[in-house]
């Protein structure tokens, strides 16, 4: 995991992390032998899009895929709610990033009341066990819950709506959400609680800060790739011969 100290020029000190991140990822792929699912879960001006701009900018786009989640629609609403998720998931040699998740199945569905309790109360251990078993088929997966302040949502929300070049990025969504501040709380705290395992541990960042977001981001996602090891495969030694034989 990252550091405990956190470095006074924390730009600085994700460089390196970030170089570490392409060479391993680069690694993965030329393996070809098992994925990286990345959840980014958190309230609406969280960091989640700049999160994929600057962690996953280390990545090779030929390696990796980014699906974001909305209101599900056409035949995404008339299947169970994985089913979209379980279609996303990134192949063998690859990076996936989830901008929102399943978890919006037991966040957004159960602060509106989209499904009964009794329907939404039993989706925790129906991800925890679908997660399992992508772990065990060879996918490792890491969530983060970008965690930001409410003095600091309606700052960034306010920054957007000012400028020309953000306002694109403003919903009435982004000013209604903030009504059930603490009913998504709530729900926070038992995705937090009830879906943290160690198949797919969730990691809270502090996420007022984008660059310490990105410093401890791109930490845990380098300390987990490391920890799985992807190799570059071995050389086919008669291919490498007749190589040599070229003329």
């Amino acid at each position: 995991m990252p550091p405990r100290n956190i470095p006074n020029d924390l730009e600085e000190a994700t460089k390196p992390l970030m170089h570490g991140l392409r060479d391993q990822q680069e690694m993965l792929y030329a393996e070809g032998k098992r994925s990286l699912l990345v959840v980014l879960q958190g309230r609406d001006a969280a960091g989640k899009d700049g999160t994929v701009k600057h962690i996953c900018g280390a990545f090779n786009p030929q390696g990796t895929r980014i699906t974001s989640y909305k209101v599900p629609v056409g035949d995404e609403a008339t299947h169970d709610y994985l089913w979209r998720i379980h279609r996303a998931v990134p192949p063998k040699g690859f990076v996936g990033v989830f901008n929102r998740s399943q978890y919006e199945d037991v966040l957004v569905a159960r602060v509106h009341n989209l499904v009964p309790r009794a329907v939404w109360s039993k989706r925790y251990a129906q991800i925890n066990d679908f997660e399992r078993m992508l772990t065990e088929n060879g996918v490792t997966i890491v969530k983060f819950f970008l965690h930001v302040s409410r003095a600091e949502q309606a700052r960034r929300i306010r920054e957007r709506a000012a400028d020309p070049t953000k306002q694109w990025k403003v919903s009435v969504s982004d000013v209604n959400e903030r009504r059930y501040w603490q009913e998504y709380t709530l729900a926070y705290q038992d995705v937090l609680s009830r879906c943290s395992t160690p198949w797919a541990p969730w990691y809270v960042v502090p996420a007022d800060d984008k660059k310490a977001r990105d410093y401890l981001v791109a930490g845990v996602l380098l300390a987990v790739l490391q920890r799985i090891k992807p190799a570059y495969p071995p050389a086919d030694r008669k291919l490498v011969l007749r190589v040599k034989r070229l003329r």
